[in-house]
């Protein structure tokens, strides 16, 4: 019995110094979002520059609570992921539900009630492979109740364990579950179930901008700012709440950037810096342009069109009389990127690939990552530290069982030598 018992422990400290887990590479994905159209097909994006191309938008609907696909959606899901593998196979799809125009009442329905719940999961579940997605990408914008709050948390939980069953009962690989969240932890004074996010969801996409526009301030400013020394209302200030107040791990964290700025109309043309005064929206009814449509209406104006910088802000602008437009160039898409990359986050994700200017955007922010040496020397050290640790205490461990197994195998040796000193009495 007492050599079986030795055996076995001999084989779990085997399996403790092979098995031991293994130090992961670092990994950074760069996210696009794409919305199928007529002008600009899936086809045209350069792949080369994103690791994860997310589909957006597919509706829920009010009385099933599964996933509601027009005609025009069942054409482009039809070919989207055979689209994506013919360009890069490397490339993951995957498919957003919601969007800023999903109608709330809809998703607070369906997340309030088990059975609503369990119709929309095997309904993401049923397109998602349907269509050949590689995961799912919940985008509520956004719940802001206690109550949907702690509903939310009972879809991620459940969503995730039927998630884990299918890709048991199939030979398919798991599916990944995303979502697309505030950038704070908190919606109307709600908190986001962070915990149950941190267990079930494989990151979270931050939404990282709009923090001010035209037709909600007569200030110019930076819809996007990576900082703002008078305003909670900023990326950094979003980020370190998600992280050291809500205790969210910064790898489950994608960083937002929006390819897209707002134009303002100024008051005065010799005021033309960030907070300069103003009276509502330039060019379009909104003061919304894709950046693709900046540089195209910037260059209107000389080929030699001069953007400022502000790096306490981190944006970019431009003027021309009373025309006042904010939007990240490359100045600031790099310093977002770096950012991301020295707070340790997951990476990044663009809204929406269609708007760059001949990838302008996408191409400087892939193009940091690959030359900040810095920080993947950071990352390295890290991980270094982290093997190290594990093997010492691997090693430790080992060593505990071994002075185990000698006390064991003592006791025993001592035991048997009791009974043959008392065979050997009894027989003389």
């Amino acid at each position: 019995m007492v050599p079986k018992i030795i055996i076995i422990v001999c084989f779990y400290i085997f399996l403790s110094i092979q098995l031991r887990p293994s130090i992961a590479q670092i990994t950074w994905i760069r996210v696009g979002y794409y919305r199928p159209s007529n002008e600009f097909s899936i086809s045209d994006i350069n792949f080369g520059l994103f690791t994860h191309i997310i589909c957006a938008y597919v509706a829920v609907n009010s009385t099933s609570y599964q996933l509601s696909l027009s005609p025009a959606d069942q054409e482009h899901f039809s070919t989207f992921t055979h689209a994506v593998k013919q360009k890069n196979s490397s490339v993951t799809t995957l498919l957003s539900i919601g969007g800023e125009n999903g109608n709330y009442s809809i998703f607070s329905s369906m997340v309030s009630d088990s059975s609503h719940r369990k119709s929309f999961i095997d309904s993401s579940i049923k397109v998602a492979r349907l269509y050949g997605f590689q995961g799912l990408d919940f985008a509520w914008q956004y719940p802001n109740t206690s109550i949907d709050m702690n509903n939310v948390g009972d879809l991620f939980q459940e969503w995730r364990a039927a998630i884990d069953l299918e890709a048991e009962s199939s030979n398919y690989s798991q599916l990944i579950l995303t979502a697309k969240v505030r950038y704070t932890t908190r919606v109307s004074f709600q908190s986001y179930p962070v915990q149950v996010i941190q267990q079930n969801l494989d990151w979270v996409h931050v939404v990282s901008s709009n923090y001010t526009q035209p037709l909600s301030s007569n200030l110019t400013g930076a819809h996007a700012a990576l900082y703002d020394p008078s305003s909670y209302l900023n990326t950094d200030y979003g980020i370190s709440d998600w992280t050291n107040i809500g205790g969210l791990s910064a790898n489950k964290l994608v960083l937002g950037m929006p390819f897209y700025g707002f134009a303002w109309t100024l008051e005065n043309p010799m005021n033309n810096g960030i907070a300069a005064v103003a009276k509502g929206p330039a060019i379009t009814g909104t003061g919304f342009l894709t950046y693709k449509e900046i540089k195209n209406y910037t260059k209107r104006y000389g080929p030699d069109v001069h953007v400022a910088y502000d790096s306490s802000f981190v944006v970019n602008y431009w003027t021309n009389g009373t025309t006042w437009i904010g939007f990240d160039d490359v100045e600031a898409v790099r310093e977002k990127v770096h950012y991301a990359q020295v707070k340790k986050l997951l990476g990044y994700y663009v809204w929406e690939v269609s708007y760059d200017d001949n990838w302008v955007l996408s191409q400087a922010a892939a193009d940091v990552h690959i030359n900040n040496s810095s920080v993947q020397e950071d990352y390295k050290k890290g991980q270094n530290k982290r093997s190290l640790s594990v093997i010492l205490l691997s090693t430790a461990a080992a060593g505990i069982l071994l002075l185990v197994i000698f006390v064991i195998f003592f006791c025993w040796r001592r035991k048997l030598k009791l009974k043959c000193k008392f065979f050997t009495i009894y027989m003389s």
